[in-house]
């Protein structure tokens, strides 16, 4: 699981290990963090791996596939939730800001697949699933290099979902809405953000973490198996108002 080592990450990767999974905890800078969530994992009965490495690299991808092979032979899910990017305007963006952002949320969704296709269709197929945003398909002030890199996740999608699927690998994704979480903490309007889903959503209560997690686990289940290449919007409906 690629960016797992806090918020949404961190919650789908001990959610993996209560149903009985053992994980690859990925992390790019927080250490000490994923080692909190691999001591969490190994209380609850699994084994944890970490791996370092910035999956904008495809070399650093390639290695790290190296070691889950080696540590656990085989691979049956992964869960794509690395993301970064700069926040700005469109028109303020740099070349290195774009790169940045395109390399980890889209390019390494592109390769993490295809090495991960390599040991699932050892095992006789498996499972992927990417986390996008509504970013992707609506405007958010200062979210352009992102959510233009969520559209090309949501994109690749579609495209592993077909390719893969001889495989027996299904490819899905899941978009949420506002979540409360440390991610949130890099917008500069945040509290704006906050205050809209508390008030707009016509659930009636703004997204939590376990919302996300619950889909995430559904689509790793039998039950979704004929659903392939689709984004599912988890955001209580308010991505369904023009307001």
């Amino acid at each position: 699981m690629t960016g797992s080592s806090r918020g949404l990450g961190r919650a789908i990767a001990l959610d993996l290990a209560k149903m009985g999974y053992d994980l690859v905890i990925n992390y790019a800078r927080s250490k000490s963090k994923a080692m909190e969530v691999a001591g969490e994992i190994e209380k609850l009965g699994q084994k944890a791996l970490l791996v370092k490495a910035n999956v904008g690299d495809v070399e650093k991808i390639k290695d790290m596939f190296a070691q889950i092979r080696a540590a656990y032979g085989r691979l049956d899910v992964l869960v794509n939730n690395a993301a970064s990017g700069v926040l700005r305007p469109a028109m303020e963006l740099e070349e290195s800001h774009w790169n940045w952002t395109m390399n980890i949320n889209s390019k390494g969704l592109l390769f993490c697949a295809q090495e991960a296709a390599k040991m699932m269709e050892e095992n006789g197929g498996g499972k992927i699933v990417s986390l996008s945003s509504l970013g992707s398909i609506r405007y958010i002030k200062n979210y352009t290099s992102v959510g233009v890199s969520k559209a090309a996740v949501e994109a690749l999608t579609r495209y592993l979902a077909v390719e893969l699927a001889p495989k027996n690998i299904i490819v899905n994704a899941v978009s949420g809405g506002v979540l409360d979480t440390d991610a949130l903490n890099h917008f500069p309007n945040q509290q704006e953000m906050l205050e809209d889903a508390r008030k707009n959503t016509p659930a009636g209560r703004m997204m939590e973490i376990d919302d996300m997690v619950k889909t995430v686990r559904f689509l790793l289940s039998d039950d979704a198996f004929m659903i392939r290449g689709q984004t599912i919007i988890v955001d209580g409906g308010r991505s369904l108002l023009l307001n």
